[in-house]
């Protein structure tokens, strides 16, 4: 009698996803989804989508999501976390969302230290407006907007996301995770539930980055952007945990809430050491 090894996530809902061979938003999504049904939350979770190439989350996720305008996701969901304290509540941008007309949004909310979770989606490129320059655009990167590639003297450097808000006294945990290969899917689905365990804890702010792919803008074929993380990116885009709170506290003997009021869920699981482990991939000329 065949047994039911592997299935769909409770926390997403059977439709199939829009977007493009090759793109790792489906991946994101089923991992954040994983951990939700894991932590039991679904029921009490409210997302913010944000707008781009994941305006639609809300098509996809099981639980109640709020659209919120271009780059405004962490003010909206700081606004649902302030008014609703029992509801667990995330956002998903992307780096067009975040990193540029957000700007100001997430560097206020990670200060403050909200009690809000974040997946932040870097594919170094606009995907859903057809491929131009991104503020994680690398040195180089060819763009609809950069033909001849990125040129720092005109278009400035790419912004490290995680690196600037880890200057800030407010997060609780700041990661970056790669989604370039199966060999990296555990390491990253152990990130993304431990920020959301931040939540759960009352801890504060936690922001996950992940390097993702863009094979229809980069104009490579899904290995190839698989590939192109793996060699490219991780080098401007190092993976590693930069902020963990939750380790300190461990460490130094203190643990539990920071305060307020707190969210049913189980343990948290052990923080997670990034490592770039060595990518085996195949690839038919």
């Amino acid at each position: 009698m065949a047994t039911v090894s592997y299935e769909r996530p409770e926390a997403l809902l059977d439709v199939p996803f829009h977007y493009c061979p090759g793109c790792t938003h489906g991946i994101t999504h089923r991992l954040i989804a994983e951990c939700l049904d894991e932590l039991q939350m679904t029921g009490q979770t409210i997302a913010v989508a944000s707008v781009g190439c994941s305006v639609m989350a809300y098509d996809y996720f099981a639980c109640d999501v709020v659209q919120a305008p271009h780059g405004r996701a962490p003010a909206v969901a700081t606004g649902i976390r302030r008014a609703r304290p029992d509801r667990f509540v995330f956002t998903y941008q992307g780096d067009g969302d975040l990193a540029a007309i957000g700007t100001a949004e997430i560097i206020h909310a990670a200060t403050r230290g909200e009690n809000i979770t974040v997946f932040f989606i870097n594919n170094a490129i606009y995907g859903m407006t057809g491929g131009q320059m991104a503020p994680t655009t690398l040195e180089g990167q060819v763009t609809q907007t950069t033909p001849w590639g990125r040129n720092p003297a005109e278009a400035g450097n790419p912004i490290k996301v995680c690196e600037l808000l880890a200057t800030l006294d407010g997060p609780a945990f700041i990661a970056r995770v790669a989604v370039d290969h199966a060999n990296q899917i555990h390491q990253v689905k152990a990130t993304i539930k431990k920020a959301l365990q931040c939540q759960l804890e009352e801890r504060g702010f936690a922001l996950v980055e992940l390097l993702s792919t863009c094979p229809t803008n980069w104009k490579m074929s899904a290995t190839e952007a698989m590939r192109w993380v793996h060699e490219q990116m991780r080098q401007q885009y190092p993976v590693g945990v930069f902020v963990d709170r939750l380790r300190e506290d461990q460490n130094s003997g203190r643990g539990g809430s920071a305060g307020g009021r707190h969210l049913s869920g189980p343990s948290a699981p052990e923080a997670v050491g990034l490592t770039a482990l060595p990518a085996g991939y195949t690839h038919k000329e």
